[in-house]
């Protein structure tokens, strides 16, 4: 399994070759791609769990980005709302505290709700599974099926 910057290899990574990203305790740059596919994972959330498991089930690896802790850019977030073929509306939790709070509403303009995504990555519905140039959101977990063929 491949984590990206959140994992023990990724500590010891830290911690002896001061880079933020590796693989089996040896640096790898960020820009490489270890996997074919990316699970952007909450390890508390158990349909993120649960889709992880989906993926690994049928042999699947993905690398995974643990985006709570390393929040995704609004041009990353723009990439990946691309890549799933739907708006920021679509993307955002509604029911989360931090969407009230920061006064968002059905009515906020896109970039106002990038912005919020990118500072507050718990408003990022979950998970996200990426191969190549689609994406999918994994609600229910066997929508990441459709990424298999």
């Amino acid at each position: 399994m491949w984590i990206v910057d959140g994992g023990k290899y990724a500590m010891i990574c830290r911690r002896f070759h001061r880079q933020p990203f590796c693989y089996n305790g040896g640096p790898l740059a960020p820009e490489s791609v270890v996997s074919e596919y990316q699970i952007y994972h909450n390890p508390r959330c158990s349909k993120s769990r649960a889709t992880l498991a989906l993926l690994q089930e049928h042999g699947i690896e993905p690398e995974i980005v643990l985006y709570l802790e390393h929040p995704p850019s609004q041009a990353a977030l723009k990439r990946l709302l691309a890549k799933l073929d739907i708006s920021a509306t679509e993307l955002v939790r509604r029911g989360e505290a931090e969407y009230k709070a920061l006064g968002l509403d059905t009515g906020s303009s896109e970039a106002d709700l990038l912005r919020a995504m990118s500072a507050h990555p718990k408003l990022i519905e979950r998970p996200i599974v990426v191969r190549g140039e689609r994406a999918v959101l994994g609600r229910p977990p066997e929508n990441v099926l459709a990424l298999l063929g």
